[in-house]
């Protein structure tokens, strides 16, 4: 990030907070670089320590909401969630309630003492699949610097457009994208993005695939997937509006076209238990959405 303006590369670092509330923090001195109150212009030239201490705002108080859970396994120092798709991750601009961090401190009211109430990770509101979730600040610890050291173990199912004949990886640095503030894009000098896939099954004009993340990148694999020319099926950021295919049966049609969210699942998770310093698995199926969406592609798919 050497050159960017100080506040571009906490715009970077920081993606839930707004450029403007980064601003108005350093303009409090509520952010630091090397310890010193910078102004937003100031340039960063590589290597500073980054504090920030701001003021707690009550708006982003998150409070407890009785919202069902879907816990897969659960002991004394975390537990995992299948999360539905159409449920936000943690509280941000235009989604401050109905989220999984509200339902998780309904759940155990002991999780406001963490960061995000033990969430590990995240994955996005339209993706299905399984979260790690702390319940204790050392256990906390331990599974994010397994996180970042890329030791934990994530694996996806996703539907994408077109024939894939064989897997393969995606080593495609990422940015925001250069317009859009909500998106990102494979650029030069991004953050390193790596993305591995094998191919599950295959159908006439699309593909089931096994994705597994080296890196943990926002958007990663929808990215990545456009990247190559194969959009997750449903993903109408990166993969645009539904095109019909030609030949295709009502069902089929019908079928793609009120697929309403992207065709992306996680599907397994596996970490080092951070008490017993045991490798420890769980591996969840496909929502009835996206089986739903592969039993009919396979219906269409000559024997």
């Amino acid at each position: 990030m050497a050159g960017l303006r100080i506040d571009q590369a906490l715009a970077e670092l920081c993606p839930e907070y707004s450029r403007s509330r980064l601003k108005s923090w350093m303009k409090s001195g509520d952010i630091k670089v090397d310890n010193k109150t910078l102004r937003p212009r100031d340039k960063v030239l590589g290597g500073e320590e980054v504090l920030i201490t701001p003021i707690a705002d009550a708006s982003l108080d998150v409070k407890a909401e009785p919202i069902e859970l879907n816990i897969v396994y659960e002991d004394e120092t975390m537990l995992v969630v299948n999360k539905p798709a159409g449920l936000v991750v943690h509280p941000a601009v235009g989604n401050w309630g109905g989220t999984l961090q509200n339902a998780l401190l309904h759940y155990d009211a002991e999780l406001e003492g963490l960061p995000r109430a033990g969430l590990v990770h995240r994955i996005d509101k339209e993706t299905s699949g399984l979260l790690m979730v702390a319940r204790t600040l050392t256990g906390h610890k331990k599974l994010v610097d397994q996180l970042q050291a890329r030791e934990f173990e994530r694996e996806y199912l996703a539907v994408v457009r077109g024939y894939i004949t064989a897997g393969s990886t995606v080593d495609a640095p990422l940015a925001r994208h250069p317009t859009d503030r909500k998106r990102y894009a494979v650029k030069m000098g991004g953050k390193e993005a790596i993305t591995h896939y094998r191919v599950e099954k295959r159908f006439t004009k699309h593909t089931l695939l096994r994705v597994k993340l080296e890196t943990g990148r926002t958007h990663q694999i929808r990215v990545h997937m456009s990247h190559i020319h194969h959009a997750i099926v449903g993903d109408q950021v990166y993969g645009g509006r539904y095109r019909a295919i030609a030949n295709a049966s009502e069902l089929l049609s019908k079928t793609l076209s009120g697929f309403r969210r992207q065709a992306l699942h996680a599907a397994k998770l596996g970490v080092v238990h951070p008490v017993t310093d045991e490798p420890i698995s769980w591996i969840c199926d496909m929502p009835a959405d996206m089986a739903t969406l592969v039993q009919v592609l396979d219906q269409e798919t000559p024997a």
